[in-house]
């Protein structure tokens, strides 16, 4: 079984109750495979990047093993502005926030509302300096664990739609996204746009952010904020303490 999210953005959930932690966000246009069943909830695989939790199954639609294999073919396109609109042939509007996929929309079988999408889109493999430019898009948004959006982010989902946004796919959790890619020796070897990573006292990588120019790194703690870093790690000017200790860095790309 599979299906499709057709809400602004739906909670992704470690249990299937209401209670549990959210552990990631369904955007709208995302789809996913359905790997279990209970009466309210739906276990789910999302497409993108193989995460899986559990939805309420009242906020998803069915779609056929065709329409999902279709969609699997098909270019990624997102929406590329911090809050757009779909609308639908009775003027109703639904807000989509950035980074949702609006690829389906070219295909009346699977886009049986007749959504129409007339905004701003983010496509294709992008220069890699534009990382930065798309990062500064979620300044200043709010922390939230599991979040992806502008209004709720946590870290390694800011490095995962930002990375998204310019066409390339990294995995969802800091932990994953620290398998991948090259590691580099130094911070002056690294370029904007790589990844840093930081580990807690048990060594176990709990937090990235995305290098910049001149040794800042803008990332969500507390909210998607821009300081310093050192060898030692992030350094806050307004507690004047390293909140993060540095692990490692790696270029994706």
């Amino acid at each position: 079984m599979f299906g499709i999210c057709e809400l602004a953005n739906i909670p992704l959930r470690f249990e299937p109750n209401d209670r549990s932690e959210i552990v990631s966000q369904v955007l709208f246009g995302e789809f996913f495979e359905i790997t279990e069943t209970t009466k309210n909830w739906l276990r789910i695989k999302l497409h993108d990047d193989g995460y899986e939790g559990w939805i309420d199954s009242k906020q998803s639609r069915p779609i056929s093993e065709i329409d999902f294999k279709k969609l699997n073919k098909t270019a990624v396109v997102l929406n590329g502005d911090l809050v757009e609109y779909i609308s639908t042939k009775e003027n109703i509007l639904i807000p989509i926030p950035l980074g949702s996929s609006v690829s389906f929309l070219q295909f009346p079988e699977i886009n049986t509302a007749n959504y129409l999408f007339e905004g701003l889109e983010s496509k294709g493999i992008q220069p890699k300096e534009k990382l930065i430019e798309t990062a500064f898009l979620y300044l200043n948004a709010p922390y939230l664990w599991g979040g992806k959006t502008p209004f709720g982010i946590d870290c390694s989902g800011f490095t995962q739609m930002v990375y998204k946004l310019n066409g390339y796919a990294i995995l969802r959790d800091a932990s994953q996204q620290a398998t991948q890619g090259e590691a580099l020796s130094f911070i002056e070897e690294s370029e904007p746009g790589d990844l840093a990573f930081f580990d807690n006292e048990e060594g176990k990588i709990i937090h990235v952010g995305i290098i910049m120019n001149d040794n800042y790194i803008i990332h969500a703690s507390g909210k998607v904020r821009i300081d310093r870093l050192d060898h030692l790690g992030i350094f806050n000017a307004e507690t004047n303490r390293h909140t993060h200790k540095l692990r490692v860095i790696k270029r994706i790309i």
